[in-house]
């Protein structure tokens, strides 16, 4: 597979790009590593000079991180997106059964790890505002992304899983459950991080 592939299709025409995903095949490791580990950098790398070169407005001020300490939350940041995405994929794979998803075990896990990667795209790309971390600006872009991830999810999986869209309506349902359980894990664990010493350290 190669790298970034159906990146643009999923935005341009949806429908057509599941279905060459669908045919493709490829094993879960293939789908996930040819995507994930490079887009989940755009908001980690973008964020890392947004908040030490641009800074951010706190009260009447604007505060800028140390190097060091934004380099160090953008190091955890991208080992929580990955380990997210990973995540998310597997939960849509165990759901599958329940839902009457038919095919073999591989071509399930497939699946459900392309799922999983396409439909956060959106989210990923939209890293891309970080470079200026204004609140309201970062707010809107990504609540817009996680929208149109949302559509995808309702989209992708009649097609992809090849499912009746009422059945196929349920699962999405449990898919977007799961993302928003996986969303609060990952900023409890950031909160958790904090409290061990790996807060933000600003400029003086």
């Amino acid at each position: 597979m190669r790298f970034l592939n159906h990146t643009l299709g999923i935005f341009i025409h949806p429908g057509k790009e599941w279905e060459a995903i669908r045919n493709e095949r490829h094993s879960f490791a293939q789908v996930f590593l040819s995507h994930v580990p490079i887009l989940a950098l755009i908001p980690c790398v973008a964020g890392y000079f947004g908040v030490t070169l641009v800074g951010f407005r706190v009260g009447d001020h604007v505060a800028r991180l140390t190097p060091g300490s934004a380099a160090a939350l953008a190091v955890v940041t991208y080992f929580s997106l990955l380990i997210g995405v990973y995540l998310f994929g597997e939960f849509i794979n165990w759901m599958s059964r329940s839902y009457g998803v038919k095919g073999d075990e591989p071509t399930r896990h497939y699946e459900g790890t392309a799922l999983a990667v396409f439909v956060t795209t959106p989210i990923f790309l939209s890293g891309i505002v970080g470079l200026y971390p204004h609140l309201w600006l970062n707010a809107a872009v990504t609540g817009l992304a996680g929208v149109y991830s949302i559509y995808l999810i309702f989209e992708g999986i009649p097609i992809l899983m090849n499912m009746s869209k009422e059945r196929a309506f349920l699962y999405a349902y449990s898919v977007i459950t799961v993302g928003l359980v996986l969303l609060v894990i990952v900023r409890v664990g950031a909160v958790i991080l904090w409290g061990l010493g790996m807060g933000p350290v600003y400029q003086s």
